[in-house]
C-alpha cells in the first residue's frame, strides 16, 4: 500500500519561510511527476508546483521566484521551500504523485495535506 505523508506546515508571519516535505512509502517501483497543490475552503484547488523525476520544474505564476520545488529520488521525497510568504499563501498544501507500486502500472496518489497559515 502506497502512502504520501506531508509535513512541515505551520504558522508563520508574512515574509517568513517554511519547508514542506512529502514522503512516499510502500511497495514503490517508480515515482513519476510529483506535484504540490493547495486548497482554500470555498476555492478551487490550485496547482502550486511540479517536478519530474529528472528534475524539470514548473510553477504557478503566484509563487514564481518565492517557492522552490525539489525531490530526492533515493528517499522518495519531495520538498517545497517557501520564502517571502504572504497571507494569501495560507492554505492546506497537498502532495500528489504518479506512482508505480509493485508493477509498471502507474496510479495517482494524494497525501492528507498540511496546513500553512501566514499571518499579516
Amino acid at each position: 500500500q502506497v502512502q504520501l505523508v506531508e509535513s512541515g506546515g505551520g504558522l508563520v508571519q508574512a515574509g517568513g519561510s517554511l519547508r514542506l516535505s512529502c514522503a512516499a512509502s510502500g511497495n514503490i517501483f517508480a515515482i513519476g511527476v510529483m506535484t504540490w497543490y493547495r486548497q482554500v475552503p470555498g476555492k478551487q484547488r490550485e496547482q502550486v508546483a511540479s517536478v519530474t523525476r529528472g528534475g524539470r520544474t514548473n510553477y504557478a505564476d503566484s509563487v514564481k521566484g518565492r517557492f522552490t520545488i525539489s525531490r530526492d529520488n533515493a528517499k522518495s521525497t519531495m520538498y517545497l521551500q517557501m520564502n517571502s510568504l504572504k497571507p494569501e499563501d495560507t492554505a492546506v498544501y497537498l502532495c500528489n504523485a504518479d506512482i508505480s507500486a509493485g508493477s509498471f502500472i502507474s496510479s495517482n496518489y494524494w497525501g492528507q495535506g498540511t496546513q500553512v497559515t501566514v499571518s499579516s
